[in-house]
Formats: structure tokens, C-alpha cells, sequence
């Protein structure tokens, strides 16, 4: 099963919230999975918000941990002030608790980004409360960030704000934000990781994941007002700083406003489809009033042929007028060859023999129901490349329900727009 997921979900940001709280000092203390209460330990015996430098993949491996003025803590546990930095910042939990995604993400960031510093921000004690109560702990947990980043500034010559990445999940990216307000100076980058809409609460974090580890196949979104017009395969144009790639991978723009991007995703990683815009002339003879037709697709390409793919039909077919479609493929075909159009007849589907008998007395008979289409104009949201494909057969370019019609690509129908994303 496949999913359209809205960029929104995963997108990244240069600060940010206006704040005001004390600063919370960063204590020593152990990286623990067990739930945390306040009610069970004295307070001062819990911290509230640790720094944990994560020396290895093992979930199991407790990690180093950083505790402000202590820099002989910073050579024991091997942190790289030339390096990249990481600060991962965890969200609201019922359990008290890390979650799966967490240990993943560090896993990705180690393996793409050898010899950088991955430090979880543990702040399980202020997460671990009511919702509302979270919320507002997360200016104190932000500012308590902001002063472990502003003591590296000062203990170590060669560490650099701009090499810091501070990667917020759901609440966290709360408190990315306000840390990134509270520090002195200006923070590299921060990514801000939620759901929203209709977005699974951990898909976005499992995005940024894909990002990082498939680096070979990133997933790109497209710019688009809304999500029927996305769906309608109009918005695939990367002019203008319109497409960007998601995640780690995501390019810094200069945008003057904020904008909503979509994309298709697999089910699994790797997430990455392949999008296309398939513009469809069609044309109509006969006095045919409203027409449903239950289109699909198989587009064959050098590299694989696709499987059978439905034209979704957002609003109804325009008859005698273009109507474009947005299909999407799991595989890299390669340059696309040629297309197969069918109609799907009664005798296909349960789903088209309702739709049959629900219009029966509304629509002409399935003898009288004919449409002429003489090419399908593609292009490929990725490459931007832009195909023109011809109806196999220039006398018979007709075709209705159970029939099917084959597009090869037109002798003059290539082009290739050096545009950039």
C-alpha cells in the first residue's frame, strides 16, 4: 500500500520562538529506558535534562555523558570539536520511555556521518507529564540546550555553531527551536520532525531516516496549493525552487513564504516513487453527457516495465478538453518506450459493475460509449524530462470499456527542459 505523505511532515528551519526561563544546568547521570517519574526519585537525584554522547550503534551501550564545566568529561568520552555535532531531541511520552525511531535515527546519522558527534538530549522527566504540562517544559529543556551549546563555544577554540544540527521530534522540535533562540549565536541547521494531517504519528521521523541511510534513492516533493490539485499530477515542476528533496537531503532555499509540498511514498523504505504527469487529450463524437470511465495504465520502459497503474479521477473526465493524471511507480523505469491505455470494462471489476448498473439508466449503453485519444503527453516529476507518445495505430485511436489503446513515442515528441530543482 502506497501513501501520499505532505512535506510538512519533515521539514527543516533557522529559529525561531520568542522565550523567557531559567536555564536548567546539564547534570551527569546515566541514560536510562525505564520510565521516569518525578514521584520516585528526590528531584535532586533526577536530572532533568541529560546529554547523552552516543559512542556506539548498540542501543544497549549506555553511551558518555556531557555535564557542564566538566571538560575533561569532552576528551574522556571523545567528542570532536572539528566534527559535525548532532543533538537529537526526543518529544511528549506516555511511557517514559525512548522509542524505537530514536535508536534508528542514531544508527542512520553514525553510519552516514562517520566520526560525528550524536548526542541524545535526554529530558525524559519533563517529557513524561501531562501533555500540557510537556508543552510548557519544553522553553526550560530548549534553554538548558542553548547553555550546553554556548559552554562547547567557549571550553573548545575549534567548535563551531555553524557544524551543529539540532533534530527535534514531535515536542522536541519545540524545544530545537527555543534552543536555538537562547543560544549566542546562530545554529547551522535545525529540523523540525512532526506529523500533521494525515500522517502516521512516526512516519515523518521514519522519512528522515530513509534520507539518511538510502542517500542513493531520495524522495523529492513537489510545491502544490493543495492536495486535489497534486493528485491531479499539475504540480510536478521543479522551476523556481518548486521540488526539493526531503530530509537530511532537503537543499536550503530562499523562500519569501511558506509553502506546502506533497510527494508519494511506498509503503517501506526505501520510500522513494516515481512521479509522472500524464496530460490526456480526449475526445468525444457523440452527445455522451457525464462519463465515468475506470482508466489504468502500464508504461514499459528501458530499465522495467511498470505494473498495471489507475488514472485517478479527482473530479470527471473532461470531454473534448485535456485532463491530466498523476501516476507513480515503485521502480526506475528508465526511459519510457511506450504506453498501454485500458478501459476497464464491466467483466473486470465488482467495483466498475456497480458503477455500471448505478449510471446504467443515466448514461448511454456501453455500445454508444466511445472516446478518441490521439496521444498522452508525460513527464517525469524527477527529471523533469517531457515525452510526447502517439497512438500506435493513426486509423484507430478509439477505445471503449474493456477495450485498450498503445501510445509509442512520437518521432518529434522528446524534449528535455535544463531546468533546475
Amino acid at each position: 500500500m502506497r501513501n501520499s505523505v505532505p512535506l510538512l511532515c519533515l521539514w527543516s528551519f533557522y529559529c525561531c520562538f520568542a522565550a523567557e526561563g531559567p536555564a536548567l544546568p546539564g547534570p551527569e547521570g546515566r541514560l536510562q529506558d525505564e520510565p521516569h517519574k518525578p514521584s520516585d526519585v528526590p528531584a535532586a537525584a533526577t536530572p532533568p535534562v541529560r546529554f547523552n554522547l552516543r559512542t556506539s550503534e548498540d542501543p544497549e551501550h549506555e553511551g558518555c555523558y556531557l555535564s557542564l564545566g566538566h571538560n575533561q568529561l569532552l576528551e574522556d568520552c571523545g567528542f570532536n570539536a572539528t566534527a559535525k555535532t548532532f543533538f537529537i531531541i526526543h518529544g511528549w511520552t506516555m511511557s517514559g520511555m525512548f522509542e524505537n525511531w530514536l535508536y534508528k535515527l542514531v544508527s542512520a546519522l553514525q553510519t552516514r556521518e562517520k566520526g560525528a558527534n550524536v548526542v541524545v538530549v535526554d529530558w525524559l522527566p519533563l517529557a513524561h507529564q501531562l501533555y500540557v504540562d510537556a508543552v510548557n517544559n519544553t522553553r526550560k529543556v530548549g534553554h538548558s540546550v542553548a547553555r550546553m551549546l554556548d559552554w562547547l563555544q567557549q571550553g573548545k577554540e575549534d567548535f563551531s555553531l555553524g557544524n551543529v544540527h539540532l533534530i527535534g521530534y514531535s515536542l522536541g522540535a519545540h524545544v530545537a527551536g527555543y534552543a536555538g533562540n537562547f543560544v549566542k549565536g546562530m545554529v547551522g541547521r535545525i529540523t523540525a520532525i512532526t506529523e500533521v494531517m494525515k500522517c502516521e504519528h512516526e512516519r515523518a521521523v521514519h522519512l528522515f531516516v530513509d534520507s539518511l541511510v538510502n542517500q542513493d534513492k531520495p524522495s523529492f516533493a513537489f510545491q502544490c496549493t493543495d492536495s486535489n490539485r497534486f493528485k491531479k499530477g499539475i504540480c510536478l515542476s521543479c522551476r523556481k525552487n518548486r521540488c526539493n528533496s526531503i530530509g537530511y537531503n532537503a537543499k536550503r532555499t530562499r523562500n519569501k513564504r511558506n509553502s506546502k509540498m506533497y510527494l508519494k511514498t511506498r509503503a517501506g523504505m526505501p520510500f522513494k516513487v516515481y512521479h509522472y504527469q500524464m496530460k490526456i487529450h480526449v475526445f468525444s463524437y457523440k452527445n455522451m453527457g457525464e462519463i465515468e470511465p475506470t482508466f489504468y495504465v502500464t508504461l514499459y520502459g528501458t530499465n522495467a516495465d511498470s505494473q498495471i497503474l489507475p488514472l485517478e479521477i479527482v473530479e470527471q473526465i473532461g470531454l473534448n478538453a485535456t485532463n491530466t493524471f498523476l501516476v507513480y511507480t515503485e521502480e526506475d523505469l528508465g526511459d519510457l518506450l511506450k504506453i498501454k491505455l485500458t478501459w476497464e470494462g464491466t467483466s473486470q471489476s465488482w467495483f466498475s459493475l456497480w458503477k455500471e448498473l448505478r449510471s446504467y439508466l443515466s448514461q448511454p449503453r456501453s455500445s454508444e460509449r466511445e472516446l478518441n485519444i490521439r496521444r498522452i503527453r508525460v513527464k517525469s516529476g524527477e527529471t523533469q524530462r517531457k515525452l510526447t507518445f502517439c497512438v500506435e495505430d493513426p486509423e484507430n485511436t478509439r477505445i471503449a470499456p474493456g477495450q485498450e489503446l498503445w501510445f509509442r513515442k512520437c518521432r518529434d515528441g522528446w524534449r528535455m527542459k535544463n531546468e533546475t530543482r
